[in-house]
C-alpha cells in the first residue's frame, strides 16, 4: 500500500474539473455504488463524514473519512481533514491511503464549476458572487477560473477583513469586497458559510442568477432565504444526501419546500436529460459532497502523484 501526502496546489483544476465532471455523468446514468454519507457527531465540537463508492468506469473504489470542525482555527488545523483509503476491486486489498484533505476543497470546488459550466446562462465571461471567504470560496474561484474568464469577483464575509484580505489574493480577477446584497448582483453565486440561517434574500437575486450552494452539508445547515429555493430550479448532487444535510433540509424539514419539487440531479443535467428551462430561471446546485468526487481526484493521485510505500497486510 503506498501513502500519497498530497499537497496543496495539486493536481491542477483543468484536470479535476474533467474527471469531476465524468464522475457526475456515470452518476446521472445509474453507474456507480455509492451509498448516504455516514454521520458521527461530537456535540457541538463538529462530526465526521464516511464515504464509501464504487465507480466502475475508472476502476477505482474506497472511502473517505472526513470531519468538519468548525472552531479548529483556533487550534492551528483546518476546519475539514480528510483521508481517503483506495481499495483494489478484484481482492479488497487497500492500495492507497491519501491525505484528501486539500482534495477536499478541491473536489468541492471542481463541482461548482461543472455546476455552472451547465446551469449558468453566461458560457463564456461571467461576473462571480462570494457569500463566504474561506478555502472553498478559493476552490471555487480557482475551479472557475480554469472554465470560464472571470470579469470580476464580488465577496462578502461577516469579517471585513477577511474579505479584503481575499479580494487582495484574487486581485487579478478584479476581486474586490462588498456588501453582502451587492455580491448577489452577479452571474454566479457562491455560498461557502457554515450558517444555520438564512444570509442571501430572496429579493437580492435577479432573474437568471445561478447559485452554488456549498455551505449547507450537514443537517440545520441553510445560507438561502426558502423563498429562493420555491421561485428556483433546484438541481442536487444526490436526492437523499440533499434532503438529509443539504440546503434544502431545513425547508423539508419544517415543510416549506417539497422534495418532489427538486429539478434533478447535476449528473442528469451533464448527461443532457435535464437542465434550465430558460436564461431567466434562477437556478440553484445544492451540493452535499459526493464520495464519487473523491474516487475521481483519488484517480489522478494515483496515475501521477508520489507516494510512499507502507507496510500492508
Amino acid at each position: 500500500m503506498k501513502y500519497y501526502p498530497v499537497h496543496s496546489g495539486y493536481p491542477s483544476y483543468t484536470g479535476v474539473n474533467r474527471v469531476i465532471e465524468a464522475a457526475f455523468a456515470e452518476h446521472g446514468r445509474g453507474n456507480v455504488q455509492m451509498p448516504p454519507k455516514v454521520y458521527v457527531t461530537f456535540g457541538k465540537t463538529g462530526d465526521f463524514r464516511t464515504m464509501p463508492a464504487y465507480l466502475p468506469a475508472a476502476g477505482i473504489a474506497g472511502v473517505k473519512i472526513v470531519n468538519v470542525h468548525p472552531e479548529n482555527r483556533i487550534h492551528g488545523l483546518p476546519t475539514v481533514m480528510a483521508l481517503t483509503v483506495i481499495i483494489d476491486v478484484d481482492t479488497g486489498l487497500p492500495k492507497a491511503l491519501i491525505n484528501a484533505t486539500d482534495l477536499t476543497a478541491l473536489r468541492t470546488g471542481a463541482g461548482g464549476a461543472v455546476a455552472a459550466r451547465y446551469l449558468s446562462p453566461r458560457q463564456s465571461t461571467l461576473t462571480l458572487g462570494l457569500v463566504g471567504a474561506g478555502r472553498q470560496a478559493e476552490a471555487q474561484v480557482e475551479a472557475m477560473a480554469a472554465a470560464f474568464t472571470i470579469e470580476e469577483v464580488r465577496v462578502w464575509s461577516r469579517n471585513e477583513k477577511t474579505a479584503a484580505a481575499f479580494a487582495a489574493r484574487y486581485a487579478d480577477y478584479s476581486a474586490r469586497p462588498v456588501s453582502i446584497e451587492r455580491a448577489c448582483d452577479c452571474d454566479v453565486l457562491v455560498t461557502t458559510t457554515p450558517s444555520r440561517e438564512p444570509l442571501v434574500m430572496e429579493e437580492w437575486v435577479h432573474e437568471g442568477t445561478h447559485i452554488n450552494a456549498i455551505g449547507a452539508d450537514a443537517p440545520g445547515k441553510q445560507e438561502l432565504d426558502p423563498a429562493i429555493l420555491l421561485r428556483a430550479e433546484v438541481f442536487v448532487d444526490e436526492r437523499e444526501q440533499a434532503i438529509h444535510s443539504g440546503e434544502v433540509n431545513v425547508p423539508i424539514s419544517t415543510g416549506l419546500y417539497d422534495p418532489a419539487m427538486i429539478a434533478g440531479t447535476l449528473g442528469e443535467v451533464v448527461i443532457g436529460k435535464k437542465g434550465r428551462s430558460s436564461p431567466d430561471a434562477v437556478t440553484v446546485f445544492d451540493s452535499t459532497g459526493l464520495a464519487i468526487q473523491d474516487l475521481a481526484i483519488a484517480s489522478l493521485v494515483l496515475e501521477d502523484g508520489e507516494g510512499y510505500e507502507l507496510p500492508f497486510p
